[in-house]
């Protein structure tokens, strides 16, 4: 990706301390837009569902039924989880152990909306990305961060708000190509019944299918990833000047 025409925002951007909140369903291209966001304008990056996969991890780990949902909750409240909060190469260290990898399979993809809709394990995780901003903040460099609930729950005062939405099919057809190396026949079949159920259920317990007051709406189902960083840039650039 080519970066050079963003540099006059870039410059802008330095040391303001800029909150970008973006918000998604699966396949809709937020992690690839925020990624890409950061890097260009030399922001910290945080995938806030990267660290509910890594509670998962955890309590997986540990042998523990997300059914036992006080032990989960104590378990995930004491564990030692630590960000690297860097667009190019964000890692997740649980207890010391580099987990980037393993909270990306399959089974985690199963098991991780269980996890993540239990109360205290959410209040634990709003306030480990809270201080992760309010650090960022404070630092002066800023952050991006992506998630499903972002722009209403974590980082309602973000300066830049967004709703990033693409249309059911063309979701599907990118997770199925990103998750299974391919979006037909059956790998698109196992890729809508995970998206489909995690959605249902993630939208039960976090709002991130419909915007709130003061949230940019940007549809990507036409626009490829170039177009839709287009799109976004033009956002913080019209909001910060």
């Amino acid at each position: 990706m080519e970066y050079e025409k963003y540099e006059n925002l870039r410059e802008t951007v330095l040391g303001r301390g800029l909150v970008v909140a973006i918000d998604g369903s699966s396949g809709s291209g937020k992690s690839t837009i925020a990624r890409n966001v950061a890097a260009a304008l030399d922001l910290g990056y945080l995938d806030t569902g990267a660290m509910y996969r890594a509670a998962a991890w955890w309590i997986d780990h540990q042998g523990l039924n997300a059914d036992d949902s006080s032990t989960v909750e104590r378990s995930v409240a004491t564990m030692d989880l630590r960000v690297n909060a860097v667009p190019h190469a964000p890692r997740f260290f649980v207890e010391g152990i580099d987990v980037a990898h393993a909270i990306r399979t399959d089974h985690i993809n199963e098991i991780v909306s269980a996890v993540s809709a239990l109360p205290g394990v959410r209040k634990t995780l709003i306030e480990k990305q809270r201080e992760i901003i309010k650090t960022a903040r404070e630092s002066t460099r800023g952050i991006v961060v992506e998630g499903r609930d972002i722009t209403s729950v974590v980082a309602p005062e973000a300066e830049v708000r967004i709703l990033l939405t693409a249309d059911p099919e063309t979701r599907l057809q990118r997770r199925a190509i990103a998750d299974q190396g391919s979006a037909e026949g059956e790998a698109l079949n196992r890729e809508r019944a995970l998206v489909i159920d995690r959605d249902a259920k993630d939208a039960k317990v976090t709002d991130f299918l419909e915007a709130g007051p003061g949230v940019t709406t940007i549809d990507s189902t036409n626009t490829n990833v170039s177009e839709t960083l287009d799109a976004v840039m033009k956002l913080i650039d019209k909001t910060i000047n």
